[in-house]
């Protein structure tokens, strides 16, 4: 017998929901049960930890501005929404189990004459049916009802359990999605964060290399006055003064948009979270490497792979409900209640009547209508079956590329700390030599540029680090807290029964 590791038996149970006639055997496609036991690209292989993974970045900020989008974010809005007419849909897919029962009070008033109806049947038995009964001419009658009715179709088959399974599992992978929506919200908000502080921090150290190359091109003029230096070097020092004075309005338009964007993740309008983003961000990034686990975690981590799995559920679940529309239907349908000729005769206990009528229905020809729905229903089962497969891949390839991306920026960033390190040193050393009087004030300048040059992509390096370990996070699936609860780790079927038929 081959052994199933305990990881997969629960990708397993995931998919499988006991008692389902007609329903096809669970079965994992191929790509989740060939799950590599490792990341190929992980440094540490303890378990993930997904609770609330954004402090990783140990930023109050940040922190305070996830906790502000968890809470206005419109798109997160628009999700709990679907998730609450998926647990709607699944309540009314669930109603076809049980009897529906209705209540009716009517008054009928009838005035006929009597030799028609009943009347003239009697007279046809007398042989007198052309003679009219002058005491008698018209029949008038009112009577009075009050009765409860039902009717049942039995689940014989198991159609209706099928379909309110098949409802709960969709609504389990729209909560899934929901998951899925607000790790796209956390992402977004994290990285227009470190965008915006990058791209602050850039538009300082433009300024400061605008007026260190204002103060060099004066310094320049001066010297090509006195003839010490040739026109090229005044029109090159001038080029580069155009060159960066250009960059600044369009990093500014950036910063505008990346605080833009921030509005509308927090749900307001451009200029009002200043409060929020305060004056001076911290962009420092973590260079610590991420506990990833392993591959098959992903099945329960990612919300993306669960949504998929809980849609290919529902679909073999369809599959089994529609194999049972082929087969006869047995309803049963009845009512009781009272009857009187007065308003009165309602309260008295004699005057009761009853009825109950029980019918097969067995469909003959439809036209191949309800084949042909049991073949679409396995098709799209397939075409489920593949993209939880697709999903699963795509998911371990986001993470090996992810840490692949994380393990480069940290590598980068280093030799750029380490430059920034040089250049701050070189600016130092010029700074003390010009003091001596051992060099002109023009190489302090030209060693305070580069300086703020290697700082400005210092800081956008950052970001890109920053970045590529948020994408770690997100590959890895995230994570969340509600109400202080652990995250689900798993689907239940039978507790998102219960909570569908309340």
């Amino acid at each position: 017998m081959k052994y199933i590791r305990p990881r997969r038996a629960a990708a397993l149970a995931l998919l499988a929901s006991a008692g389902c006639s007609f329903a096809p055997d669970p079965e994992l496609p191929q790509p989740v049960a060939d799950l590599p036991e490792t990341f190929l690209e992980s440094e540490a292989t303890g378990a993930y930890a997904p609770l609330e993974w954004w402090r990783d970045f140990d930023n109050p900020t940040l922190d305070a501005l996830i906790d502000s989008a968890l809470v206005s974010n419109l798109d997160l809005v628009e999700a709990v929404a679907r998730v609450e007419e998926a647990r709607a849909r699944s309540g009314i897919a669930w109603a076809d189990l049980f009897p529906q029962i209705q209540a009716g009070a009517d008054v009928s008033k009838t005035s006929q004459p009597a030799n028609t109806g009943i009347g003239g049947a009697f007279r046809g038995l007398t042989g007198d049916s052309t003679q009219a009964n002058p005491t008698l001419d018209r029949f008038d009658f009112t009577t009075y009802s009050a009765s409860l009715g039902f009717s049942w179709e039995l689940d014989f088959w198991g159609r209706a359990r099928n379909d309110g399974r098949a409802a709960v599992a969709e609504l389990m992978a729209s909560r899934a999605d929901l998951h899925a929506a607000r790790l796209g919200v956390l992402s977004e908000t994290i990285s227009t964060y470190f965008q915006i502080a990058d791209l602050r921090e850039r538009v300082e150290l433009t300024r400061e290399t605008v007026d260190v190359l204002e103060e060099r091109g004066a310094l320049t003029e001066t010297r090509y006055d006195r003839g010490l230096v040739s026109s090229l070097e005044l029109y090159q020092v001038r080029l580069d003064l155009r060159t960066v004075e250009a960059s600044l309005p369009q990093i500014e338009t950036q910063l505008a948009d990346a605080e833009g964007r921030m509005a509308v993740l927090l749900g307001k309008f451009a200029g009002r979270i200043d409060g929020l983003l305060g004056a001076d961000l911290d962009p420092t990034p973590s260079l610590d490497p991420i506990d990833t686990g392993i591959p098959a975690d992903l099945l329960l981590q990612r919300p993306d792979v669960r949504a998929a799995a809980e849609r290919l559920e529902a679909a073999r679940l369809r599959v089994g409900a529609r194999k049972a529309q082929l087969l006869p239907t047995l309803s049963l349908s009845g009512s009781l209640g009272q009857q009187s000729g007065d308003v009165g005769g309602l309260f008295n206990a004699g005057q009761w009547f009853a009825n109950l009528i029980g019918g097969l229905t067995a469909p003959i020809f439809q036209g191949g209508r309800l084949r042909n729905n049991v073949k679409a229903a396995e098709a799209q089962y397939i075409q489920l079956a593949a993209a939880f497969g697709r999903a699963v891949l795509t998911a371990v390839y986001e993470v090996e590329t992810s840490l692949k991306r994380y393990e480069e920026e940290r590598v980068r960033y280093a030799f750029l700390t380490s430059q920034r390190d040089e250049a701050r040193a070189s600016a130092d050393l010029q700074a003390r030599r010009y003091a001596a009087g051992a060099v002109g004030y023009t190489d302090y300048l030209d060693a305070l540029r580069t300086l703020l040059g290697v700082q400005s992509t210092l800081s956008a390096a950052g970001t890109e680090l920053a970045l590529a370990r948020l994408a770690v996070h997100r590959a890895l699936g995230g994570g969340w807290t509600e109400e202080g609860a652990q995250p689900v780790r798993g689907l239940v079927p039978t507790q998102a029964t219960s909570e569908a038929t309340r």
